[in-house]
């Protein structure tokens, strides 16, 4: 069973300055970037997903922009994979899957951002795709939200998200257990 790391979305603009922050991302980028030297170490296979948004009116990660570029805490090193996507679901008319089945993947550990948005959708796609997953809750970060004139905290909408995620799409675990299960 091989496994492979994605990293979703750890991009400039959701850091602080950026179009579009954040709660804790850089926390999150340090234990992903954890993770990362991991599989680096161990010659595992790592595929970094860069959101690019050309939906009209967008307001961050737009094309040609430092705001769209991954992050230099987990920036891909020459020869690292790296799948554009321009939706929530990184699967969504991209390579990843062709890529993971070309390489035979089966389970996936994942990381990134925005936690509530395209961890969310990349975990329940892959999962429904047959992959099983480990998701780094320490190495993913979120914002606040707000529903029909009530507002949610990030830290209540980061462990609602997660505690729906886990057991059903993925085992939801630290950094440092992904990495010790490694």
């Amino acid at each position: 069973m091989s496994i492979a790391l994605v990293l979703v979305d750890i991009q400039n603009d959701y850091f602080p300055g950026g179009a579009m922050e954040l709660v804790g991302p850089t926390a999150a980028a340090d234990q992903a970037a954890k993770i990362l030297a991991a599989f680096r170490s161990k010659g595992l296979p790592v595929v970094h997903i860069q959101h690019i948004s050309l939906r009209p009116g967008a307001t961050f990660f737009l094309p040609g922009t430092a705001g769209a570029e991954i992050h230099e805490r987990v920036r891909p090193n020459p020869g690292e994979t790296v799948i554009q996507k321009h939706f929530p679901n990184s699967f969504r008319e991209t390579s990843l899957l062709e890529h993971l089945r070309e390489h035979k993947v089966s389970r996936l550990a994942i990381a990134g951002m925005m936690t509530h948005m395209c961890i969310d959708t990349t975990t329940r796609a892959a999962t429904d795709l047959g992959f099983a997953c480990t998701l780094a809750h320490d190495a993913c970060a979120t914002r606040a939200l707000s529903f029909n004139g009530t507002q949610v905290s990030a830290g209540d909408a980061q462990t609602a998200y997660l505690a729906g995620l886990n057991g059903s799409f993925a085992k939801v675990v630290s950094a440092d257990e992904l990495v010790a299960d490694l």
